[in-house]
């Protein structure tokens, strides 16, 4: 059976980082909307929660608790925050995560030990191919053993924080035509890191298109080494943490526009109490508990070790969906204060329209 009710340690790590999301991140959120940078205290506050560094192996310093349902808590309450900000901080999860899931034993050693600094650590994934038809199931990247290395031709797009990243997680096909994945320092030889693209939401987060031309890896550089790695897992986990992120911006719009109708008054009384209005808000609420619930059913099958690849895409559905409806409707609520850059609103639902392309932009 499912519980509803977090562990004490969840609940605490819920709450630290509510705080965080409420008194460290709304405050200046607009602002790194606006001049597209997240303050860096901010980011490294967010990073000294310690939410990546716990699920780091113990043999290495960390805690070795991964738990997909700690990770979906978490991932909701700094998309409460702001969107932007939680990919960012998110971020090195990216590459630490499939290490700590797939990794040989010498790729976590060398790798995972870096994720234990109280400074956020430098490292990013690229799995969007640029394109309207873009299928995380039929990558245009190819990676071919030639020579003794691995040779990887493609072009990446909306890799996140890649100007800065020490090394990347790169997806591509192999030479049997099966996707993997493969750790690629950010200096190796034929890897060109584009421009900073422009986005209409998440506009405080860096990314960048990255284009691989022979660009080669050592041949134990393949996550998993000969074994491999589950790719669909890892897509499961980024499905349903993407879920989550929109569960939080959902949750967000939906709060700011209840207590603005409760304040609002119209004709002697607060809008709120208008039939119109109050429905609105109601199916707002429905919205953001049933993507919730889904969410976390996909995150207790992946705890359980499960398939959970429909429940992971079910909950990425609808957790879209949900938070498009939710934003916009805060928008509506507001009426014309909903379309002015100084109201959250209009923020966050540029910030929704995205969440159905960030596909490998999170990770649980």
């Amino acid at each position: 059976m499912i519980s509803f009710t977090p562990t004490e340690e969840q609940q605490q790590l819920v709450e630290v980082i509510r705080r965080y999301a409420v008194s460290d991140v709304q405050p200046v959120a607009h602002e790194a909307d606006e001049h597209e940078r997240v303050p860096g205290d901010v980011v490294r506050t967010g990073w000294e929660i310690g939410l990546v560094p716990t699920a780091i192996p113990e043999a290495m310093g960390g805690l070795g608790e991964m738990s997909a349902i700690t990770n979906v808590l978490a991932a909701e309450e700094f998309a409460y925050g702001d969107l932007a900000t939680a990919l960012q901080v998110l971020a090195p999860a990216l590459f630490a995560y499939p290490l700590v899931l797939y990794g040989t034993e010498a790729q976590k050693q060398l790798y995972l030990p870096q994720f234990l600094d109280e400074r956020p650590a430098h490292f990013s994934a690229a799995l969007v191919e640029p394109g309207v038809f873009f299928d995380p199931h039929d990558l245009k990247t190819t990676a071919r053993v030639e020579g003794g290395k691995i040779l990887i031709n493609g072009v990446k797009s909306a890799v996140p924080l890649a100007a800065v990243a020490n090394a990347m997680l790169v997806y591509a096909r192999d030479d049997g035509g099966k996707a993997a994945a493969y750790i690629v320092e950010a200096d190796a030889h034929g890897v060109e890191i584009g421009a900073r693209e422009k986005l209409l939401g998440v506009r405080a987060l860096p990314t960048h298109r990255v284009t691989f031309k022979d660009a080669a890896v050592d041949l134990d550089c393949k996550l998993g080494g000969e074994t491999g790695a589950d790719v669909q897992a890892l897509l499961n986990r980024s499905w349903t943490a993407l879920a989550a992120l929109g569960v939080g911006v959902a949750r967000y719009a939906f709060e700011y526009a209840r207590d603005y109708a409760k304040q609002r008054v119209q004709f002697g009384v607060p809008i709120a109490q208008k039939q119109a209005i109050a429905f609105m808000l109601a199916e707002m609420a429905i919205e953001v508990d049933a993507a919730r619930l889904m969410v976390w059913e996909a995150a207790w099958k992946l705890d359980r070790g499960e398939d959970a690849t429909r429940e992971a895409y079910l909950a990425r559905q609808y957790s879209d969906k949900a938070a498009m409806f939710v934003t916009d409707a805060a928008v509506q609520v507001l009426g014309g204060y909903g379309f002015i850059r100084e109201y959250p609103v209009e923020r966050l639902l540029r910030n929704a329209r995205g969440l159905a392309t960030f596909d490998g932009l999170a990770i649980i």
